[in-house]
């Protein structure tokens, strides 16, 4: 049948009516048909195999690129750890907050919650800064009231400045040596307590000084004795009152470390007065 120029012609096998002859294979070549029920859309809708996700990659691949090789670093063993940053990094992991709230019980030296609240997280940082802010207030007032004692008695003023170094040396050496030497004895005595706690402790007693080190600037001798005398007894009685328990469990030798306590504290309170609030106006 003719239908202008076009022919319809009949297929065979699919019957299908078309404007244009369906094109032959040509000899030789074989001709692949896919079904269209068969194919696959990229990415698959479903997970197969270990694919998590469309385009992820295998579960195990995050695992496998986790792992050290056999040329990785190995963890440092033993005491080499001491000599790493990384090993101090938990004791700096403090904010303001937690600051403000440990100097604050160290003016409470009666309450004996300081050592609870710091058993599971002692840090170095608060003790480190109030140490060093100690140290240059020390020798800055001390400096002043030297200066104005020479002025108020019209002699000519020099600078001293071994009192900086001598201020360094005391109190860094007092919040390092004491703790370590307390940290001996309570272990000997089977009394355990971490050293970090110890050096803690020992870093907020100093906090009272501060403002007793302020006060020792008013030239009125007996005054500065009385301001040091109760500084050096509040901080012997917070490190006392938190060591409590531990102390206790050391047995009758409990009494011997409490007065051991109290007389460095008083001592530190005592060689501060002398060597650097000692000038007569």
């Amino acid at each position: 049948m003719m239908s202008g120029n076009y022919t319809t012609v009949n297929d065979n096998n699919n019957n299908t009516t078309g404007s244009v002859a369906p094109v032959q294979d040509p000899p030789g070549q074989v001709s692949v048909k896919f079904n269209d029920s068969t194919l696959q859309t990229f990415p698959p809708s479903a997970p197969q195999g270990k694919i998590t996700s469309g385009s992820g990659p295998p579960r195990d691949a995050d695992v496998t690129f986790s792992k050290p090789t056999s040329g990785s670093e190995q963890p440092t063993p033993g005491w080499l750890k001491a000599f790493k940053i990384t090993a101090y990094q938990p004791y700096f992991d403090v904010d303001t907050c937690d600051i403000l709230e440990r100097i604050k019980d160290s003016l409470f030296p009666f309450k004996g919650t300081f050592s609870e609240k710091t058993a599971s997280n002692p840090d170095l940082y608060g003790p480190f800064w109030i140490c060093t802010t100690l140290i240059f207030l020390s020798a800055s007032i001390g400096t002043s009231a030297t200066y104005l004692a020479d002025k108020l008695n019209h002699k000519d003023w020099d600078y001293d400045i071994h009192l900086l170094t001598w201020s360094a040396s005391l109190l860094y050496g007092y919040a390092l040596v004491v703790p370590l030497i307390l940290y001996i004895v309570l272990k000997y005595l089977s009394a355990p307590l971490s050293l970090a706690h110890i050096l803690c402790l020992y870093g907020y007693s100093l906090f009272i000084f501060i403002p007793a080190v302020c006060l020792s600037i008013i030239p009125v001798e007996i005054f500065r004795w009385v301001v040091a005398g109760i500084a050096g007894f509040m901080s012997a009685m917070f490190v006392a009152s938190n060591l409590r328990s531990h102390i206790v469990s050391a047995g009758e030798t409990w009494f011997w470390i409490v007065g051991g306590i109290t007389l460095l504290q008083l001592a530190l309170s005592v060689v501060l007065k002398i060597y650097l609030f000692s000038v007569h106006i």
